[in-house]
């Protein structure tokens, strides 16, 4: 799981950089929120996968994949929005933000959980 989490960090820190770099050529207001949310979690979920087991008990990992899924949901959203004109689902990007919130919770859940042995 925690090589997954690196392996999505690195996706989603290319990703955005690829969002942001299209939105400085094309435009779309979408496209570089888009990027800012990828940019900002990619480095939290790299920091996830390197803690590994030693930080977190068993919630981490699950909370931060929470976290990815709204990061996928919301950014996702935006950006269909912009290159295609469509949206992924009705409340796509509002339940991709609320995942987002609730991963990050669970992060700080994790917090209060003794490491594993």
């Amino acid at each position: 799981m925690h090589r997954f989490l690196i392996l999505a960090a690195g996706l989603l820190g290319a990703g955005g950089v690829a969002l942001l770099a299209s939105a400085a050529h094309a435009g779309g207001d979408n496209l570089g929120t888009a990027a800012g949310f990828m940019l900002a979690h990619a480095p939290a979920l790299l920091a996830v996968g390197l803690a590994g087991r030693q930080s977190g008990g068993r919630i981490l990992a699950p909370a931060a994949l929470v976290v990815l899924a709204g990061v996928a949901l919301f950014a996702g959203d935006l950006t269909l929005r912009d290159l295609a004109g469509e949206r992924l689902f009705p409340m796509a990007a509002p339940t991709g933000g609320t995942l987002t919130i609730l991963g990050w919770l669970g992060i700080a859940a994790s917090a209060l959980i003794r490491p594993e042995r």
